[in-house]
């Protein structure tokens, strides 16, 4: 009603224009132009809609296109207009979406947002992937009040550490030698989930808060595509006229959307089991230190304990399975080493990586339990796997930290990859002593019933397996394509 009311008197005959439909729209769709507001109004269109390649149904005989444009001109007939909002929603027309919610502003507008554009029942969805259970609390209430029907909400943190974290660790995945993947691991999770929950509510959409400058949308819609292509696909960042907080915040308040309006962090932050990341403000400059207080999960190494911790990782095919001999699930694990290497000041990485969509960007990453977990990892495979092999893992690491990068989880390629990386682990078994100190991970020990280093052959003594003399006829033979190299150049 206070919409219509600021519409009104700027709203002529005169003044209304129609304009064609904008391609950066998921669904197209044509506008009424006011001078002060713009509206989109599937109704006024007579003409089928597009959506993701399923056809939308909309009304849009004459008599009822003239009857709601009638509706927008003619203040008496109100409420005809806000009755053909909610029949049909200004985009079109879906039945219900299934919505990635976190219940901070962004999510918390897109409720309304998509019950007004699309004329849908709105199910929100939060996974916890053990972003803290202050990121959790009072959820629902929140989802309600702006407007969700219900809100679904998925443990999943050991789902994601042992089916998708592990996976990567036994791999040795990094993107451009740092980035040890936190939020890449994490958005198939949550978008596998999503797709679940659409199937048990009988969605036809799934929608998230991602912007359209990031990496974010593309690793959630090729999870959607790939586990259901039927479902449509709802990107509010990339089709609404909200341009900041601020208006947001002044959609929120038109909507009575209650969104408690705090001094909102300087950094724009992702947090899960395995990483903090931090974004934004003075980090958008590379040549500016990270402030002190940014840090979250990390102690200032300069502020760490001056007595060095020990910690012992046990390991089986290629996955850790105890710390300090105590066996925990994969998500206890992790949690548990998250605390100890927290207050050592492990794990803190400062980069500018490339982003999936061409840009580069910088972010600075706490990993204190991966940190610690890559190390004992690799450590372990000095002692088990042999050259040749350890070579082709490292070359294909590189290409499964790429796909994972890129959203690309449940490629073909990503899988076929993962049985190599299970196969060649499979006799990493055994433990690692590490040392923690001011930031530091030190190996001090490894040992494994499958090591293929032998004291008796790696010792400087004498050994029966080892004929020092063998190493001269070893040497040419191995370097004659040198020699012959020499000997061409040379006229020999």
């Amino acid at each position: 009603m206070d919409r219509l009311k600021a519409i009104s008197p700027a709203c002529t005959p005169a003044s209304l224009a129609f304009h064609a439909p904008q391609k950066d729209s998921l669904l197209h769709h044509d506008k009424v132009f006011c001078p002060r507001k713009k509206f989109s109004f599937p109704e006024l269109a007579a003409r089928p809609r597009e959506f993701n390649g399923h056809s939308v149904a909309t009304m849009s005989t004459n008599s009822y296109n003239n009857h709601v444009t009638q509706a927008v001109l003619q203040s008496g007939m109100e409420i005809e207009f806000l009755e053909a909002i909610k029949n049909g929603g200004f985009r079109g027309k879906l039945n219900k979406v299934v919505l990635a919610y976190s219940g901070g502003l962004d999510t918390s507008v897109i409720v309304p947002w998509l019950r007004e554009n699309y004329g849908c029942d709105v199910v929100c969805f939060t996974a916890d992937v053990g972003q803290g259970i202050k990121e959790l609390e009072g959820l629902e209430k929140k989802a309600k009040a702006s407007g969700a029907s219900q809100l679904v909400v998925k443990d999943l943190k050991e789902e994601f550490v042992r089916d998708y974290i592990f996976p990567c660790l036994r791999a040795g995945a990094v993107y451009e030698r740092k980035y040890l993947l936190g939020t890449s691991m994490s958005r198939p999770v949550i978008a596998k989930a999503m797709v679940d929950v659409a199937n048990e509510v009988g969605a036809d959409a799934v929608s998230h808060g991602c912007t359209g400058k990031g990496n974010d949308q593309v690793r959630f819609e090729l999870t959607f595509f790939a586990l259901n292509p039927k479902l449509n696909v709802v990107a509010p960042w990339r089709e609404w006229d909200i341009r900041g907080r601020e208006d947001a915040i002044e959609y929120a308040k038109k909507h009575n959307v209650p969104v408690s309006v705090t001094k909102k962090s300087i950094y724009s932050r992702d947090r899960n089991l395995w990483h903090l990341s931090h974004e934004g403000d003075i980090l958008e400059d590379p040549t500016n230190e990270p402030r002190k207080d940014m840090y979250m999960l990390t102690v200032d190494p300069e502020d760490a304990p001056n007595v060095p911790e020990y910690v012992e990782i046990g390991i089986e095919a290629g996955l850790p399975v105890s710390v300090n001999r105590k066996r925990l699930s994969p998500a206890s694990l992790l949690a548990e080493l998250n605390e100890i290497g927290g207050r050592h000041g492990i794990g803190r990485v400062d980069m500018v990586e490339n982003r999936l969509v061409g840009m580069k960007s910088r972010g600075v990453y706490e990993t204190p339990g991966g940190t610690i977990l890559f190390s004992a990892v690799r450590e372990l495979e000095s002692l088990t796997i042999d050259r040749e092999s350890m070579q082709v893992k490292d070359t294909l690491a590189l290409k499964y930290a790429e796909l994972v990068y890129a959203g690309r989880w449940f490629d073909p390629l990503r899988k076929s990859m993962d049985s190599f990386m299970e196969k060649i682990t499979k006799s990493t078994t055994g433990s690692v002593r590490l040392k923690l100190y001011k930031g530091s991970v030190m190996v001090t020990g490894r040992k494994s019933p499958y090591s293929l280093y032998r004291k008796d052959i790696s010792s400087f003594e004498d050994s029966l397996l080892y004929d020092q003399a063998d190493a001269a006829g070893f040497i040419r033979l191995y370097g004659l394509p040198t020699r012959v190299r020499s000997m061409l150049k040379r006229g020999i």
